[in-house]
């Protein structure tokens, strides 16, 4: 019978070393140029946080759960694939691999993932979900316009970050996300379908935000590289027009204290009914949002000389 991996806290495996002082934290520290400039511009991409073998182990398993037929797909919050026979040609997207894979459960407790998600959350975090991408090459695999916190308004205050690890060097040929940056200024804006129109979003644009639309930027990298991004930063990503496939894992975190918002109706709640449910006006907590990480035990005497968004905001 398979396990569900959600129900361990801490690494299963070796694959990510954790520090084993302040010094070694300090290794992975985002520069204070870094943290201004997601604070200024809502984004900040290039970051490398995973190894060659990270990223292969993550790769290889990313493999076993495109077959549909994988021992443990039950777990997953959602789940989605056209089941195509050739992985190569499999359009793929889920939500809950680290209750299902090793790599990718022990992946939300990498040391360099941890430090620049405090220092871009200005506080400690607990995981909200993760996500797999695999856009096949030749294939179309449009994510339109959108702001995350879109799709979270069960969830608040809004105090959220999205970290976009690509397992395949990424390119505007084969599908890379797209910033509009300073875009996190708009607000909330009209939901949108995420699948079909990747210009929907344009119908609901001021004047003053086309301007900043049309200064958008690719976010290309290589892969074991990843991007940050506030909740309310408009991106997308077009179709993979090369011959290569596009593999990507996405970890969404909330500050540690963000509360359950979910309405008794179910209006606002996620698109599936999979996702572990907490009481509205209760903090999201437990089993299946655990704290990543506590920034006084690890860092310690070290917090206040180490930049976070809410430090550079005084």
């Amino acid at each position: 019978m398979p396990q569900d991996l959600g129900k361990n806290h801490g690494r299963l495996t070796e694959l990510f070393a954790q520090p084993a002082s302040l010094e070694e934290w300090m290794d992975h520290a985002l520069s204070e140029e870094q943290v201004r400039h997601f604070h200024e511009k809502g984004y900040l991409h290039g970051v490398p946080l995973l190894n060659d073998e990270q990223v292969s182990t993550l790769a290889e398993q990313l493999e076993e759960m495109v077959d549909p037929n994988h021992a443990g797909r039950e777990f997953f919050y959602e789940y989605h694939s056209n089941e195509s026979e050739n992985p190569d040609k499999v359009l793929f997207h889920a939500l809950g691999a680290w209750r299902v894979r090793p790599a990718f459960h022990d992946v939300l407790w990498n040391p360099a993932f941890l430090m620049a998600a405090y220092q871009l959350l200005g506080t400690d975090c607990r995981l909200f979900h993760d996500q797999l991408f695999s856009k096949p090459a030749k294939h179309g695999g449009v994510v339109a316009w959108h702001q995350d916190y879109s799709y979270w308004t069960w969830t608040t205050p809004m105090s959220h970050l999205t970290c976009w690890i690509g397992l395949d060097d990424v390119s505007t040929e084969n599908g890379c996300m797209y910033y509009v940056p300073k875009s996190q200024h708009w607000g909330l804006l009209e939901k949108k379908p995420i699948a079909g129109d990747m210009d929907a979003i344009s119908d609901s644009l001021e004047p003053g935000q086309v301007t900043d639309f049309n200064n958008k930027i690719p976010v290309e990298m290589n892969k074991g590289e990843a991007s940050f991004h506030h909740p309310l930063l408009m991106h997308g990503s077009y179709e993979n027009r090369s011959e290569r496939r596009r593999r990507a894992t996405l970890i969404n975190v909330f500050a540690d204290g963000v509360k359950s918002s979910r309405d008794d109706d179910g209006s606002n709640a996620p698109g599936a009914d999979n996702y572990p449910k907490v009481p509205k006006g209760q903090k999201m907590s437990g089993q299946y949002y655990p704290r990543l990480f506590d920034s006084v035990e690890e860092l310690g005497e070290g917090l206040s000389h180490i930049p976070t968004v809410k430090t550079l905001a005084q």
